[in-house]
């Protein structure tokens, strides 16, 4: 008896996909940080991801593996960035290279989806920009620099939201519906 494993993917990109999109929703100024994404980056953010990154691990994929463990774990340590008391609350320039690690950890990551599909692809550069967005917003404190990268993590949110979205549609109607721009 064969044991076939599920993509855990499409769970991680959702969790990726849709907590980003909340974040960003605040950082571009629509809505406040609260318990709302909070409690989003906890759970499907953080949750989410090191579940499905542990099962990516399981499946054999590394790059997968390491990509949502990585990002799960992010979002949990942003959570406790964002709730630290006062006496240990992050200054902007930890911040900063908090978020300028992360850039260049993402970098390398987007790096390894030019042999993925253009969907993955396109998660993994928007993410890359947004990090060094927001790296640089912490670092200077303009606000101009805080909104256009709120917009462009939507947009990176988006981006993982319809990927989860298409390799999930896809998988169940056995051809493409949602096209993700697949390598040959």
């Amino acid at each position: 008896m064969e044991n076939k494993l599920a993509n855990p993917a499409p769970l991680g990109l959702l969790g990726f996909g849709m907590t980003t999109i909340l974040l960003n929703l605040a950082n571009a100024g629509i809505m406040p940080v609260t318990m709302v994404i909070l409690a989003m980056g906890l759970a499907l953010g953080g949750l989410a991801q090191v579940i499905a990154g542990v099962l990516e691990f399981k499946n054999g994929n590394t790059f997968g593996g390491t990509a949502f463990t990585a990002y799960g774990l992010f979002w949990w340590s942003l959570v406790l960035i964002l709730t630290s008391p006062a006496k240990y609350a992050a200054d902007s320039k930890g911040l900063g290279f908090y978020l300028l690690l992360w850039c260049v950890f993402t970098l390398f990551m987007a790096i390894g989806t030019l042999k993925h599909n253009h969907a993955s692809q396109m998660v993994f550069w928007s993410l890359t920009l947004l990090f060094l967005l927001l790296s640089i917003h912490a670092f200077t404190g303009i606000d101009a620099v805080g909104t256009i990268a709120g917009i462009e993590g939507i947009i990176c949110g988006l981006s993982a939201v319809y990927n989860a979205m298409g390799q999930v549609v896809n998988s169940e109607f056995g051809r493409t519906v949602l096209p993700l721009g697949d390598k040959n």
